[in-house]
């Protein structure tokens, strides 16, 4: 099944998508364009030959010295926000469960920061997990749980650009 990324466009029919996640199919369809149109995120769909597969927003986030692990605090300035990217939303059709969509969103996601971090400075790519199974799916990535809010895991810049030019 070849699938195709690419942003958000008009073109795109949302109203059909359904993942299995009710917050996150509502975002979806009612209101990532207007996250698009007001710059909040650039949302991003995975199509295949039935239409949308998956997608996944991205923004930039300021990311607090508190709220990382001691060990990397202590190793970095104290600065009052240290900037990163955040994958706000990334949900995979249920039709293609198991059919490795995700793995290519995140993997899409990652190499799309990576790129952006040529321009501007990325310390860490945020996501937000919204039960123990997306964590999962996360942590297979070498993605971390923040101490104070395990919903929430980062994965450094620079681990995920060594990962990504292992794969070629």
């Amino acid at each position: 099944m070849p699938v195709t990324i690419e942003p958000l466009g008009p073109h795109h029919e949302r109203r059909a998508f359904t993942c299995g996640q009710p917050a996150l199919d509502i975002w979806f369809r009612e209101r990532a364009g207007q996250d698009e149109k007001r710059n909040l995120a650039r949302v991003f769909v995975a199509t295949d030959d039935q239409g949308i597969a998956g997608f996944y927003s991205l923004s930039t986030y300021t990311l607090s010295l508190s709220d990382l692990p001691t060990d990397l605090a202590r190793k970095l300035p104290r600065y009052e926000a240290l900037p990163a990217a955040l994958v706000g939303r990334l949900a995979r059709a249920e039709r293609v469960r198991r059919q490795g969509v995700g793995e290519l969103l995140i993997a899409d996601a990652l190499r799309r920061t990576l790129s952006a971090a040529q321009s501007v400075a990325v310390y860490a790519i945020l996501v937000d997990s919204k039960d123990e199974r997306g964590s999962a799916f996360y942590k297979r990535f070498g993605f971390q749980p923040f101490p104070s809010r395990p919903s929430r895991l980062f994965l450094l810049a620079e681990t995920a650009a060594k990962a990504l030019r292992r794969l070629g």
